[in-house]
């Protein structure tokens, strides 16, 4: 009687350690990395609402650039995930030599685009003519490191495949402090301190938003080394000793999962840049205002993008081993826990923006507007959490056709038009922009929703 009524439970708690020793670490990368943007902003922020300007007008792009490359992942995670669920630890050892194939690759590829465009991004995304030449400085320094960028972003995403979140943690974590020691040094010119009363000259640099970019650069490729060598000591998916020539058995079915998810993250990515380049159109204080909002709203996604890649994971994980009853479990925790730390988030967000958006600037104009768009955008938190879980399932399910059929509907036909419909055509200004934006929030809910409900797309469903 007993057993009878556990399986019948709606919500196997039983999973929620599983689902949590695989989040938490994400969670904590994904807050650190957040944090040391705050960082980065507050400190470019107190250089001026002009310097706030310059380092955000290109961020849309990188971005683009970003997504791009962490679809390729992607098709390593689902491939990953279900060898070593089915219990084909040779086969995820051979993906795994596949993805230093597809780091090469890609890292050079971008880092050739990048570089190649630096000083067409600032003009395309129509920044002030008097900050177009700085914007482009802080971004050709910014994606030098590309190579060892993309290591940490596939890499990294290779090692949550097998289970393993928390080194890339850990690899994050001395990223960030890094970067944060570095900005310290660059960013500002020498200068007498006082720390408890004691007063003593400080060494300084004084590269102003040219030393942020210095930093972050030498911060990735610090990073970007430690990764590739923590995947190659990995004890179950070093790809040491496997061939890194092209296997078709292998980089098919990855490319055929990571080929959509590309697609879809170069368009919504692209949707970004459009949706900043009309926002910066609005003039300094809406990009500024846009730019302290961006920053903000990042650390109250982390719970949501922490279960997403649980979520992948074990999803991967239960159909390559076959297990349905396991999946169906996962899945229903999962979306309970996604929308209850959603909830949690939003209700923070809303209570604390005006303080949040102070931190990044001193403009009252700024730290207004700012806070208008955050409190708007925080009552959609929870709905934008179930489409942000089920996305993670259909990744480690290898089904990313239907996402990206979504989510470009989403950005294109509802953020994208809105907002050129309301600031173009309506002249309305930054809030309107935002409100787009939470509309293509509300249809991804109601879309994925729909789909999950459905359950169309569970390979072991026709089993």
């Amino acid at each position: 009687m007993t057993k009878r009524l556990s399986d019948n439970r709606i919500f196997a708690w039983s999973l929620l350690p599983t689902v949590l020793a695989l989040a938490w670490p994400t969670m904590l990368e994904q807050l650190l990395q957040t944090a040391v943007q705050y960082i980065d902003t507050a400190m470019v922020g107190s250089l001026g609402t002009q310097a706030t300007a310059a380092v955000g007008s290109t961020t849309t792009v990188g971005w683009l650039v970003g997504s791009s490359v962490s679809a390729f992942g992607v098709g390593f995670l689902a491939y990953i995930s279900q060898a070593l669920g089915a219990g084909e630890g040779e086969r995820a050892r051979k993906a795994a030599a596949q993805s230093v194939l597809a780091v090469l690759v890609t890292g050079l590829f971008f880092t050739a685009l990048t570089l190649s465009l630096s000083r067409q991004v600032p003009v395309w995304m129509q920044v002030d003519e008097g900050l177009q030449a700085l914007a482009s400085r802080y971004f050709f320094i910014l994606y030098l490191p590309m190579l060892p960028r993309t290591a940490s972003v596939i890499f990294g995403t290779v090692l949550r495949a097998a289970g393993d979140s928390r080194t890339p943690m850990r690899v994050g974590l001395a990223v960030n402090l890094i970067n944060v020691v570095l900005n310290f040094l660059l960013i500002y010119p020498s200068r007498e301190l006082s720390v408890l009363g004691l007063r003593f000259p400080m060494w300084g640099a004084g590269w102003g938003v040219v030393g942020a970019a210095a930093a972050s650069a030498v911060a990735f490729a610090i990073g970007g080394i430690a990764i590739t060598v923590a995947l190659y000591r990995h004890p179950l998916i070093s790809p040491r000793g496997q061939s890194l020539r092209p296997d078709g058995a292998v980089l098919r079915p990855c490319l055929r999962v990571a080929f959509p998810n590309m697609l879809q993250r170069f368009g919504t990515s692209l949707g970004y840049v459009a949706f900043a380049a009309m926002i910066n159109a609005l003039g300094e204080i809406s990009t500024a205002a846009h730019t302290v909002a961006n920053t903000v709203e990042s650390a109250f996604y982390i719970p949501g993008y922490g279960m997403q890649a649980a979520a992948a994971t074990l999803t991967g994980n239960s159909l390559g081993a076959g297990d349905e009853k396991r999946r169906r479990d996962l899945a229903r925790l999962i979306v309970l826990l996604e929308v209850g730390l959603m909830l949690l988030s939003g209700a923070l967000l809303f209570a604390f923006a005006p303080a949040m958006a102070g931190i990044f600037s001193k403009d009252p104009e700024v730290i207004a507007l700012g806070s208008t768009v955050l409190r708007m955008v925080a009552c959609s938190e929870p709905f934008y959490g179930v489409s942000i879980a089920v996305e993670g399932m259909l990744q480690g399910a290898g089904k990313t056709r239907v996402p990206f059929v979504i989510n470009i509907a989403g950005m294109w036909g509802v953020r994208i038009l809105g907002t050129w419909i309301c600031t173009t055509q309506l002249g309305m200004g930054l809030v309107s922009a935002w409100a787009c934006m939470i509309g293509h929030n509300l249809l991804l809910f109601a879309l994925f929703l729909v789909y999950y409900l459905r359950g169309s797309w569970n390979p072991l469903k026709s089993t």
